[in-house]
């Protein structure tokens, strides 16, 4: 990563059945997380639940990029185009194509952040 680029947050969402919640955490760890984990130039993943009160959970992932050319390494060319796994239309809700990209400007991760300047 060069002085300049600075760090990436990359941010998916979708619904899952809150009944499936615990069978999709256990499918995530050993699915997307470890894709993330394994990547050069990912600085860790986070998944949050929020139960919507409507039988329906909302989850998003986040995970951090040391740069779009290690998001390129994950995802593909096309970085904003969401990334599914086969058993994922056994979980989700709804399929969304894109995810979002932010840049980085304040953190309290401990991880080293780039001024956009």
């Amino acid at each position: 990563m060069t002085q300049s680029e600075p760090l990436v947050l990359r941010r998916w969402s979708s619904r899952i059945r809150t009944e499936d919640r615990e069978a999709y955490v256990s499918y995530i760890r050993g699915t997307g997380v470890e894709d993330y984990l394994g990547t050069p130039g990912n600085v860790g993943c986070e998944m949050l639940l929020r139960d919507l009160g409507n039988g329906s959970t909302e989850v998003s992932t986040l995970s951090w990029w040391r740069s779009m050319d290690a998001i390129r390494a994950f995802a593909g060319e096309d970085i904003a185009r969401a990334r599914y796994y086969p058993e994922d239309d056994r979980f989700l809700l709804e399929k969304p194509d894109q995810v979002e990209h932010h840049i980085v400007v304040v953190e309290g991760l401990g991880l080293p952040v780039r001024p956009i300047v």
